[in-house]
């Protein structure tokens, strides 16, 4: 009976006389006055009206009793006895938390243990935390410096050849769409066509490859906000050869004169480009990365109004962003009309240009980055977060036992439960700001590596902002809250008569928390150790999956497409001269991505029965330099190449290879293939057909592929044998020099064109090991700390049984036993839940590993053992320790 603690001991006294007769007045106002009475009138008065009451009871009934107590209550509430005590005993606040403060410091320093525990891994934990909310940040922070994002939408196409039940979609677009949409819907206010390309540019007579050079209209910067340092954006790409260049490129190409009205021999045809403006170097967070930007008329009659051809990009700005809407339910009949004779359906959507980056499945300028991975990661922080509250939780439970004497003295001397509660939480808010201002000097010291590993330009300045300055003073008070508040309670609710009476002993409730908290940071670890492990699989998968062809040891350069046929001929067979060289070959595409889209017929079927299929553009060494399993005819003969250099002949004839998809979709085997006649650019024979291979990502399934007869091609591709590999690139360098002393020299592994298609799971892998790792060690340190305090406080039992003679092993069992038992029920509970999450994960691929059985077991192991050297360290220690010098001490 809570309810009549209260007041002096008469009035106690009387409580219990008037309890053992049912004698209650109404609790509520009982309580009502007990709480505005001052502390010297409330036990007199109480008394009187207890009393009273208990007269009027005998002599007028329960009711008159309870409603006349009622009013006396009501007619006490007046000046002179409410708020007498709030004016004589007034809290100085200031006073208080510098007090706090200060008992803080030294109990923090007195507990040098636990608080550097404690400390390390809230730093460590904030630490991780600080550097995955700038990731996320930066990621999240992708064009939200230009005004008009909301009313920009990139067009994405869908199209499908009559007949077909297969459609392909992407943000290709033709060269019509921006044109034929703003002159025709009201909604659209501009329409953007971009292309993105590498280009040979002179510099100081030599030619360099520029990677980062975009043509654009010349509605580019009415829609996209990029500060120009000179010229006039309004007119800068108005008309054909003209160029706005970066900050940068001015620098490097100009110097310290003004480049503006200057010229820049661009292209493999060396045209001259006005130079008319100069803009600031773009921000790292733009979905738009270039060092030139040149007028879309310069590509001159790569702008036939058609809508195909679709090999560029486009944004549509908007009146508004509800126009988005409208313009969606307009564009469908619109469009059916325009294709009804092309022989195909097309249609365009819009994505709204702030999600390109996080929201689409289609990359364009820049890769995008999963908003699911950034889930993932925020789950991360949160968890290792989670571990570091609940390791602090844990010791300052497993501490109260030291503390209860302290507690029970300050209780006894007067102090309230609420000035202990925020005695605790002040201790909890110092360790946690402590450990935020260790945790940005550790931001700073990682910050370089984490970049190098993410392959991003983070910034220590990013943590200045106010978002981040919020970020940081939230994490210190959710911690101090989360972590210390339980604690508080625990310990402000001692009772000084059993503590000072030493029969105080920790709860089976905070012994009960104390597991469940071990059970849930060993969980986080199993998790995390399962996610990392299937992810690596899958990274692992992905480099060891046979593709269908080689890529080892294949150097890919760029060769340019108006290089002539016979040059690049020249150039191969001085080339194959060195015995380092196995093959050499001219291609549009490399085997890792073939992305271009064609349509393939038969003479004998209609004309819009079509096939969508990918295609490219190869020579007749192709086949060898990738290693294609070729399943029936032949290859490709150079002098069937010849036959489509448009110099030496009248007519172009185009033989064909196909892939068994590509066979099945006309209903042929391999053998039924060869020597059919089909129509890809013009009508030729099948002259062989090779197995299926992965020329795109493995999220997506295999599809048809045909390689045609070409003397062009953009690429060229040499295979090596791996052996003295600077001395072969030193002598392919000179030999490029000597024939192609026009083209800059640059090349890249096939490797690393495949590995930068997994750009996004690459650093998903790399930033979950990291932070599994530290979510383990974390999870370590908690438990050091908790078995330690623990063991420390069965050390007498320990004693005991030794002197009874229990040998070490037994000992050993008794005070780890626990903990092993606590690491394996957190196993049997995140195993089946990790097992779960990451196969819905790889459910993003078409082609995945299953998901592994040994990556619970290995998880397992890695967990037990670590829980088990953990807590063994301090188990081995107690059971070797003296039992007479711990049971004097005790």
């Amino acid at each position: 009976m809570e309810f009549y603690s209260g007041g002096s001991l008469e009035t106690q006294a009387y409580l219990r006389y008037t309890m053992q007769k049912e004698i209650k007045p109404p609790r509520l106002f009982l309580r009502f006055f007990r709480w505005f009475c001052t502390k010297e009138l409330l036990d007199s008065i109480e008394g009187d009206l207890l009393e009273l009451y208990h007269d009027r009871l005998e002599k007028e009934g329960r009711f008159k009793a309870d409603s006349k107590f009622i009013w006396d209550v009501l007619l006490l509430f007046r000046p002179g006895i409410i708020g007498i005590k709030n004016s004589e005993y007034k809290t100085n606040h200031i006073d208080m938390f510098l007090n706090n403060f200060k008992i803080a410091r030294r109990t923090l320093w007195k507990n040098k243990t636990s608080t550097l525990i404690n400390m390390l891994g809230l730093s460590i934990g904030i630490t991780s935390c600080l550097l995955i909310a700038m990731f996320i940040n930066h990621e999240m922070s992708y064009d939200s410096f230009q005004p008009n994002a909301k009313r920009i939408g990139r067009v994405v196409m869908e199209y499908s050849f009559l007949g077909s039940d297969e459609s392909e979609k992407g943000t290709f677009t033709s060269t019509k769409v921006a044109q034929v949409f703003s002159s025709t819907f009201p909604e659209v206010e501009k329409g953007i066509r971009m292309s993105k390309s590498a280009a040979i540019l002179q510099l100081q007579g030599s030619p360099v490859t520029e990677p980062d050079f975009m043509y654009a209209d010349s509605t580019f910067f009415d829609a996209f906000a990029f500060t120009m340092l000179q010229g006039n954006p309004k007119t800068a790409l108005n008309g054909p050869d003209k160029v706005v260049l970066t900050e940068s490129m001015a620098k490097k190409y100009f110097g310290d004169s003004n480049p503006v009205g200057q010229g820049l021999e661009i292209g493999e045809s060396k045209t001259m480009f006005e130079v008319t403006g100069v803009m600031e170097d773009y921000p790292y967070n733009s979905q738009f990365r270039f060092d030139f930007l040149a007028s879309f008329s310069s590509l001159g009659q790569n702008q036939n109004n058609t809508y195909w051809n679709a090999n560029y990009t486009t944004y549509l700005l908007l009146q508004d962003q509800s126009s988005f809407g409208s313009l969606a339910e307009k564009i469908p009949p619109f469009m059916e009309k325009e294709s009804a004779d092309v022989g195909a359906n097309i249609n365009f959507t819009l994505e709204p240009f702030d999600r390109v980056h996080l929201h689409s499945p289609y990359s364009d300028f820049v890769p995008n980055t999963s908003i699911e991975y950034l889930y993932m990661l925020a789950g991360v922080a949160f968890l290792i977060l989670v571990i570091v509250c609940f390791t602090y939780i844990n010791l300052s439970t497993a501490k109260s036992v030291e503390r209860a004497k302290e507690v029970g003295i300050r209780k006894v001397s007067g102090a309230q439960p609420s000035q202990l509660f925020w005695q605790f939480i002040g201790e909890s808010c110092l360790l946690s700001g402590l450990s935020v201002l260790v945790s940005i000097i550790l931001v700073y010291l990682f910050l370089p590596g984490f970049n190098n590993l993410i392959n991003r330009q983070l910034h220590l300045e990013d943590l200045l902002t106010p978002v981040f300055i919020g970020f940081a003073l939230s994490l210190v008070l959710v911690i101090s809250l989360t972590a210390g508040a339980y604690p508080a309670l625990i310990l402000s609710k001692f009772q000084p008569m059993k503590v000072l009476k030493g029969v105080f002993k920790n709860t089976d409730s905070a012994k009960w928390l104390q597991q469940s908290l071990t059970v849930f940071q060993f969980g986080i670890s199993v998790f995390l150790i399962i996610a990392t492990l299937i992810v690596q699989g899958q990274l692992n998968f992905i480099h060891s999956r046979d593709l269908g062809y080689d890529r080892s040891h294949i150097l890919s350069l760029p060769v340019g497409w108006g290089t002539g046929f016979q040059k690049v001929n020249t150039l191969k067979k001085e080339l194959k001269s060195n015995s380092q060289i196995l093959e050499v070959s001219r291609t549009g595409s490399s085997p890792v991505s073939i992305s271009s889209g064609y349509s393939m017929n038969l003479p004998t079927r209609p004309e819009n029965e079509v096939i969508a299929v990918n295609g490219n553009p190869v020579d007749e060494n192709f086949i060898q330099v990738t290693g294609l399993e070729l399943l029936a005819g032949s290859n490709f003969t150079e002098q069937q190449v010849m036959q489509t250099d448009s110099e030496g002949n009248d007519e172009l004839a185009f033989h064909y290879i196909i892939t068994e998809s590509a066979a099945a979709k006309f209903g042929w085997s391999p053998e039924e293939a060869v020597g059919k006649e089909m129509i890809l650019n013009d009508q030729g024979p099948v002259v062989g057909v090779i197995k299926d291979f992965h020329f795109q990502s493995l999220r997506n399934d295999i599809q048809p592929l045909v390689l045609f007869t070409a003397s062009w091609g953009g690429r060229l591709l040499v295979k090596i044998n791996g052996e003295n590999i600077p001395e072969t690139l030193d002598f392919i360098e000179k030999t490029w020099d000597k024939v192609l002393p026009e083209m800059p020299y640059s090349y890249k592994f096939l490797d690393e064109d495949y590995t930068r298609m997994y750009q996004s799971e690459m650093q998903l892998g790399k930033i979950m090991n990291l932070f599994s790792t530290i979510a383990i060690i974390l999870a370590c340190l908690g438990l050091f700390g908790l078995s330690s305090y623990l063991i420390q406080q069965r050390l007498k039992e320990v004693s005991i049984r030794k002197v009874l003679g229990a040998s070490t092993f037994q000992i050993l069992n008794i005070l780890s036993g626990n903990f092993v038992r606590l690491v394996l029920l957190s196993i049997l509970i995140a195993s089946p839940i990790a097992y779960w999450a990451m196969g819905l994960w790889l459910n993003d691929f078409v082609f995945h590993i299953s998901t592994p059985w040994w990556a619970v077991a290995v998880a397992a192991v890695i967990t037990l053992a670590i829980g088990l050297l953990t807590s063994g360290i301090h188990g081995i220690k107690a059971a070797l320790s003296n039992p007479v010098k711990n049971l004097k001490s005790e």
